[in-house]
């Protein structure tokens, strides 16, 4: 049996896009999904191939797959810059989809609103970054903003920058702090518990409550209320 077919010679239930149009995107796999996006292989690698290589190459973890850099894809033998971009596109816009569908739900009543909210803001990030969601007494979101940008094991938050921000939008009473551990350990550092800390009693000052700190991970969260360390 000839050890290699292209896309074209298959049966066509086992074509992506054909397979698509008989039963829906859900019912592709990821490798084929990101096949029909790749759209043409190279000599003996059909576009599946080198789809199915990439997802191996990210654990078959697409949150791992967005975060491959232009650089990175451009290196992979079958995918040039158009098919680079491509990939790169439509990871953007699925990051996007799932901030606007959070954003539907503009009140956090929980750890888990927080999560929702925050974890399309951290998709694919491999450095420390932190986050403030600034809200009203009853929990509605009136902004979420990017106060600091750090390294691969943390970031530095000056805490002047975030009060002056929440006094310049008048009707905050609330926070939220959160930032992201790329490690995906998510047990707060002893410096997490000191800024923490530090806000709390600065937020006093000010009649700004610190409603809770969430560290985000790709799946799952850490958060400083729930666990009892504020």
């Amino acid at each position: 049996m000839d050890p290699y077919k292209s896309i074209k010679n298959w049966a066509s239930e086992d074509r992506p896009r054909e397979k698509m149009i008989a039963k829906g995107a859900a019912a592709l796999s990821n490798a084929e999904l990101l096949a029909i996006l790749i759209n043409t292989g190279i000599s003996n690698k059909s576009a599946l191939d080198i789809a199915k290589e990439i997802m191996e190459m990210n654990h078959q973890n697409l949150l791992e797959l967005s975060k491959m850099t232009f650089s990175d894809l451009k290196k992979i033998k079958g995918l040039g810059e158009k098919k680079a971009i491509t990939l790169l596109t439509a990871l953007e816009i699925g990051k996007r989809r799932q901030l606007s569908a959070a954003l539907e739900k503009p009140q956090i009543r929980s750890s888990q609103d927080a999560f929702a909210l925050l974890v399309p803001l951290y998709f694919g990030k491999s450095v420390e970054a932190f986050y403030v969601i600034f809200m009203l007494h009853n929990g509605k979101v009136l902004s979420i903003e990017n106060v600091s940008n750090g390294g691969i094991t943390g970031t530095v938050v000056d805490s002047r920058v975030i009060f002056k921000r929440a006094l310049e939008l008048k009707a905050v009473t609330r926070l939220v702090l959160s930032h992201n551990h790329p490690s995906g350990n998510l047990n707060p550092s002893e410096a997490d518990k000191r800024l923490t800390d530090k806000m709390i009693e600065g937020g006093k000052l000010l009649d700004i409550e610190i409603s809770d700190h969430i560290i985000v991970g790709a799946n799952a969260y850490f958060s400083f209320k729930d666990e009892g360390l504020m």
